[in-house]
C-alpha cells in the first residue's frame, strides 16, 4: 500500500526554491525516506522536471560509500549542478556524511540548487540541527500516518480502523505487518533496538533500567498532569531509589529530542499567561506507547486525547492544556475559587479554538459535565467537544460544537466548519 502523504508533499512544494535547506525530521520508521525519494521525486517529475534535474543519494547505500568524504560530495554535485537548469538534490541518512552541516550550508552557493535532506539516527534531532543551520535550515516535521491516512489502506470501516489504530498506531512498517502478532513484535523490537539504544548512545546513559523505567511511568501516565517531582516521588514509591529531578528533566528532554513524546503547557486562560507545572506528555505513535506497556494499560480515553493531540499537532496548531478560573461562593457565602481544565487550547495565526475530548456522552449530566469548561470562557473563539459516541456533529443550545471524533479525524476542515 502507498501512502500519499499529501500533506507533506505539498508543504516540500511550497517550499521549493526558498533557498533554504529543507530539513525532514520526525522519529525514526515514520517514512521520512520514502518521503522524500519515493512521493516526492515522483511528484516534481509529475510537476515537469526532468529526471536528470534530480540527484537522489542515499548516503547509507554503499554504492554510495565515497561520497561520504564532503570534497567528494562536494564535487560530484558541483559537476552535475553546472548551468542556469534548476536542480533538486535529495540526500538521505545525512548525518553519515563526514562534517555534514558546513558541507550543505556550501550548497546554499550554488544558486541553481534546491536542497532537501534527510536523517534518522540519534545524531540528527530536530533541536540540534535547525541550530546548527542558524536561520538556513527550513524543517518539515513528519509525523506518523494520521488516522485519515491510515484508512487509505485499511479495508473495514472507520470504527473498525479506530480499533486497529488506538491498539498499534501509525508507523507505515507496522501497519503493513499482518496481523496483531507481527505488529505487536515489530513494535517491541524497535523500542529496544531503535529508538531507546539511540538515546542511551547518544547521551551515554548509564542507568539504563532508571531510563526505562521513566518511559514507562510517562507511557503509563499520558493524558495526566505531572512533573519532575511526582515522577521523582513515584521512583521512590516503585523501586525505593531515589534519582534526582534535574536527572528526570534530561531524560523527558531525550525523549522529546527523539520526537518519541510531545509536551503539552498548561495556559491560564483568563490570566493569559502559561503555568510552568505540572504538563503533561503524549506519545507520537500510540503504538509505540502500548508496546512499550506490553498492551496491557489501553485506556480508550485517554488514548483518544492522545490521538486528538497529534492530530491538531500535524494540523499545524500550537496546543497548550487551558485552565479556566471561577470565582465562586459557598453554600455558606464564603468565597472560593474553581479550577476548569480545557483539554486543548488550539492556536494557528488568528484562529484559535478551544476543544474538550469526550469518548461518549451518554446523557444530560456528562454533556453538562464537558461543557462546563467551556462554558466559562467567556470569548468568542469556537468551543468544540470531540465525542466518539456522540452521534452526528450537531450545536447544543449553548453554541458548543459537539464534533463526531471520526468526522473530525477524516476531515481537515471539520474545525473550521
Amino acid at each position: 500500500m502507498e501512502y500519499k502523504r499529501a500533506q507533506y508533499i505539498e508543504r516540500l512544494k511550497a517550499k521549493k526554491h526558498n533557498g533554504l535547506i529543507k530539513i525532514i525530521t520526525g522519529m525514526r520508521r515514520s517514512g521520512k525516506s520514502y518521503l522524500l525519494f519515493k512521493l516526492f521525486k515522483q511528484e516534481l517529475i509529475r510537476d515537469g522536471v526532468l529526471p536528470e534535474q534530480i540527484m537522489a543519494i542515499a548516503i547509507d547505500d554503499y554504492a554510495n560509500k565515497s561520497l561520504r568524504n564532503p570534497d567528494a560530495l562536494y564535487a560530484a554535485v558541483r559537476d552535475w549542478a553546472v548551468g542556469d537548469q534548476d536542480r533538486y538534490l535529495l540526500i538521505d541518512e545525512v548525518q553519515l556524511i563526514e562534517d555534514f552541516e558546513s558541507i550543505l550550508n556550501g550548497f546554499l552557493h550554488i544558486p541553481n540548487l534546491d536542497i532537501y535532506v534527510t536523517g534518522s539516527n540519534a545524531k540528527f534531532l530536530s533541536k540540534d540541527i535547525i541550530t546548527e543551520f542558524r536561520g538556513r535550515g527550513d524543517e518539515i516535521y513528519l509525523l506518523p500516518l494520521s488516522f485519515s491516512e491510515f484508512m487509505e489502506g485499511f479495508p473495514g470501516p472507520p470504527i473498525d480502523g479506530w480499533n486497529e489504530y488506538v491498539q498499534f498506531g501509525g508507523l507505515p512498517l507496522v501497519v503493513q505487518q499482518s496481523g496483531p502478532e507481527a505488529k505487536s513484535s515489530l513494535l517491541k523490537t524497535l523500542i529496544t533496538e531503535t529508538y531507546l539504544n539511540d538515546i542511551l548512545s547518544r547521551h551515554r546513559i548509564k542507568n539504563k533500567q532508571e531510563f526505562e523505567t521513566l518511559f514507562n511511568l510517562l507511557a503509563s501516565g499520558i493524558g495526566s498532569l505531572t512533573n519532575p517531582k511526582k515522577l521523582s516521588d513515584s521512583f521512590k514509591t516503585i523501586q525505593n531509589t531515589t534519582i534526582s529531578e534535574n536527572t528526570i528533566k534530561n531524560y523527558i528532554n531525550y525523549l522529546s529530542d527523539a520526537f518519541l513524546i510531545s509536551e503539552a503547557m498548561r495556559y491560564d486562560i483568563k490570566g493569559k499567561r502559561y503555568i510552568s507545572a505540572p504538563l503533561k506528555y503524549f506519545f507520537t505513535d500510540m503504538g509505540i506507547r502500548n508496546a512499550r506497556l506490553n498492551f496491557r494499560q489501553l485506556e480508550e480515553s485517554h488514548a483518544m486525547e492522545n490521538i486528538l493531540y497529534i492530530d491538531l499537532i500535524r494540523r499545524g496548531f500550537n496546543v497548550d492544556v487551558g485552565i479556566v478560573t471561577q470565582n465562586l461562593k459557598s453554600s455558606q457565602g464564603e468565597s472560593m475559587r474553581k479550577q476548569f481544565e480545557v483539554d486543548f487550547v488550539c492556536n494557528q495565526g488568528y484562529r484559535r479554538y478551544y476543544i474538550q475530548s469526550a469518548l461518549r456522552m451518554p446523557d444530560e449530566d456528562k454533556l453538562r459535565q464537558e461543557q462546563a469548561s467551556l462554558l466559562q470562557i467567556g470569548d468568542g473563539f469556537k468551543k468544540i467537544i470531540i465525542c466518539k459516541d456522540g452521534g452526528r456533529t450537531h450545536y447544543t443550545d449553548q453554541g458548543i460544537l459537539i464534533l463526531n471524533l471520526f468526522d473530525f479525524l477524516m476531515h481537515e476542515d471539520s474545525l473550521k466548519e
